[in-house]
């Protein structure tokens, strides 16, 4: 289980390890990405209250909900707790809306203690040094290219041997985290971890095995890749 995407067939539940397809055809330079629910319906509105309503107290009722999918990831992080690293905005999207929702939840969360952890957040060892276009419409592929040379690292100091988090509000394809990742372990990240507020997951899964009945997305067998 990796990138976070439902798995809706109990006999990829079986397989132990379980990636979806895409983890499986190349793996994510990320250890583990967790989400705390899917994103539609309430989740995304409340999202977007906080992106683009600009309603500010909406961070803290995701911190609450970040906080639960760090605990989940909590058993996999070493002794020592991570870098809490938010997804940076460009400068002049920050200045158009204000905050980065990114960096708001995060630190909402890390006041909460997730499992305990005593977090710190970072939210100038990256930056976004340009602005890319919209994601929406784009295939893999080109989400990568848009993302390509998007993200540096400011503060090596910090994130040299650290294990990091990084923390964003919704994972819709990993594009972006996959980006943010493959930098920071450039300069020097030990290792990756994701955890979003929401994830936009597929309606099916793209694996079907014989004579194995698919489970709807929520079902009770379903696990997250």
């Amino acid at each position: 289980m990796v990138c976070g995407e439902y798995l809706v067939s109990s006999y990829q539940l079986s397989l132990g390890d379980a990636r979806c397809g895409e983890c499986s055809r190349e793996d994510p330079l990320f250890e583990r990405a967790m989400a705390y629910g899917a994103y539609h319906s309430g989740l995304r509105e409340l999202v977007h209250l906080l992106k683009y309503a600009r309603i500010r107290p909406a961070a803290k009722v995701m911190g609450r909900m970040l906080a639960d999918a760090i605990t989940d990831l909590a058993p996999e992080f070493d002794k020592v707790p991570p870098l809490v690293v938010p997804v940076p905005l460009h400068r002049g999207r920050l200045r158009e809306r204000g905050f980065n929702q990114a960096e708001s939840i995060a630190r909402e969360a890390a006041k909460l203690r997730p499992a305990g952890l005593k977090l710190d957040v970072s939210a100038m060892a990256m930056m976004r040094k340009r602005q890319t276009e919209t994601q929406t419409g784009l295939t893999r592929e080109e989400r990568r290219r848009n993302l390509r040379g998007a993200f540096s690292v400011l503060r090596e100091d910090e994130i040299k041997g650290r294990d990091v988090l990084l923390v964003d509000d919704v994972m819709t394809s990993g594009a972006t985290a996959a980006e943010c990742a493959r930098v920071l372990r450039a300069a020097g990240a030990r290792y990756v971890w994701v955890a979003t507020v929401a994830r936009t997951l597929k309606e099916t899964s793209t694996f079907v095995a014989p004579q194995l009945e698919l489970q709807q997305t929520f079902g009770a067998t379903a696990g997250a890749s």
